[in-house]
């Protein structure tokens, strides 16, 4: 089949940033930005980004643009003979499946308290009623499972339209509304009354704040989430630059997607911050900050059920459009490995993924009782962290080494592919960085996440997760020393 490409470059940047904003963005991001103490924060994040994000997102942007394929078989179609590149494919495959296992889920919530924010369920209810409301959604498979299933029809239906019909026209649509809405709220929560001090917090730079949550501590989460916001590692990217022409260079239109990106993120934090010192509320109450904290903010708002329902929109397209990036990465597997039509692979994958959601689904009730990952851990948090803490990272150094190492695609066919057409030039330069330092930082990304995770546990939980991070460490090491046929 005819490769097929995205009939304009805003729509590829669109739909580019959209795979990469999600809810690492307009969640995690301001109540990191709480918990490290603001703009400090923000400064080392924005240099990490640079430094981190940029170079991985140009090479898989490069591999998936040589290869015109997904992530399925792009290492296939680049690698030298007798080298074992291609079997680190299956690792991406399944982070992509287990992502959406849990993400439409999460997307469902969002469409949910959309619904019943615009609906007027949280007028006039008070703080202990909120946070019931949130455990009896979570307590109710039935009411998870047909909001998950809504949301699983909508990002099929957007890509079994096809690329330029469907995914490129209503996801620039979706992106749009999604960045109008996002300033509407921003300008709302700086003109509350009180939001001076958190606006004041978000902007000006305290070190004395740093200091106080630990410089080493402050430093890697801010390395964290600037490695971790733009979903590099399993394909996302590349899928999309399978469908570029060679008109533009690809650093130019990375920086594009990293800095709309970014703009996300500030603008979430310029949301949720101001508000809360607005209403005299922790910024950095974590995951129930979305759910709990801020249903109970708009409930004081005037107009709140307005706003409310207009944020929990804004989160569901952010939701939305990581979704839809997925699928349309997924059904290209099903395209590029087993030559199905694009409408056959759409319709194998929404039973597919239905029933792989179930899982995560009866997590919060009926196998609540299995805590994977430690006490009070939950299905979703393994799955999550399967993602987050193993495929992410370790797709990033197998996508560093293959464009990089001779006995991979090398320097030389990944730095002319990335500055193929008009446009700024990746340099030359950095290439020692990307080849001996950059990877072994994402290794150390890697291995902190294990020890954040487990070192609290017993030293035995301990020593039998570390083992099983050094495994799937020296597998992908194996894979990339494999020697190419003479």
């Amino acid at each position: 089949m005819k490769r097929e490409k995205f009939g304009s470059r805003l729509g590829f940047i669109l739909v580019s940033a959209g795979c990469a904003i999600g809810l690492g963005n307009v969640w995690k991001f301001p109540y990191m930005t709480g918990k490290f103490g603001g703009a400090a924060f923000i400064l080392i994040y924005l240099v990490f980004l640079a430094i981190l994000g940029m170079p991985i997102i140009v090479c898989e942007f490069s591999v998936g643009r040589a290869s015109q394929k997904s992530i399925a078989t792009s290492y296939n179609a680049l690698e030298p003979e007798g080298t074992r590149w291609h079997f680190t494919r299956w690792f991406a495959i399944a982070g992509n499946y287990i992502l959406v296992m849990f993400y439409s889920m999460v997307g469902g919530w969002m469409l949910y308290y959309c619904f019943r924010m615009a609906k007027g369920d949280f007028t006039d209810v008070t703080s202990k009623q909120v946070t019931q409301s949130y455990d009896q959604m979570l307590a109710s498979p039935g009411t998870l499972m047909i909001w998950t299933v809504i949301v699983i029809l909508i990002a099929f239906g957007i890509c079994s339209i096809g690329l330029q019909k469907g995914v490129e026209k209503i996801m620039k649509v979706t992106m749009l509304c999604l960045l109008a809405i996002m300033v509407v709220l921003a300008v709302r929560s700086i003109t509350l009354s009180g939001s001076a001090e958190g606006l004041r917090f978000y902007l000006v730079p305290d070190f004395h704040k740093m200091v106080e949550n630990g410089i080493g501590n402050v430093i890697f989460g801010a390395m964290s989430q600037a490695f971790f916001t733009l979903s590099i590692g399993m394909g996302g990217m590349a899928i999309f630059g399978s469908y570029l022409d060679k008109s533009r260079s690809l650093t130019g239109e990375s920086l594009s997607i990293v800095i709309l990106d970014t703009f996300v993120a500030l603008v979430a934090g310029l949301i949720v911050i101001p508000a809360c010192f607005a209403f005299h509320v922790e910024p950095a109450a974590g995951p129930g900050l979305v759910f709990i904290t801020l249903p109970n903010i708009f409930t004081q708002m005037t107009g709140g059920r307005i706003w409310g329902s207009l944020f929990f929109l804004f989160l569901f397209f952010a939701a939305l459009s990581t979704i839809v990036g997925v699928f349309e990465n997924i059904v290209s597997f099903g395209m590029d490995l087993f030559h199905f039509s694009r409408k056959k692979s759409v319709g194998i994958n929404i039973l597919l993924i239905a029933v792989l959601s179930i899982p995560c689904i009866l997590g919060f009730s009926v196998w609540s009782d299995f805590q994977p990952l430690g006490a009070g851990t939950n299905i979703m948090d393994l799955e999550d962290f399967l993602v987050s803490n193993n495929i992410l990272p370790l797709g990033s150094v197998v996508y560093l080494l293959f464009c990089t190492h001779k006995n991979g695609w090398g320097w030389k066919n990944f730095i002319q592919e990335a500055n193929s057409g008009q446009g700024m030039k990746f340099p030359e330069k950095v290439r020692g960085y990307m080849t001996y330092v950059l990877p072994w930082v994402v290794v150390i990304i890697y291995l902190k996440g294990y020890y954040d995770m487990f070192s609290g546990q017993s030293t035995a939980i301990f020593v039998i997760w570390m083992v099983i991070a050094f495994l799937f460490l020296g597998m992908i090491l194996m894979v990339s020393r494999a020697k190419p046929k003479k």
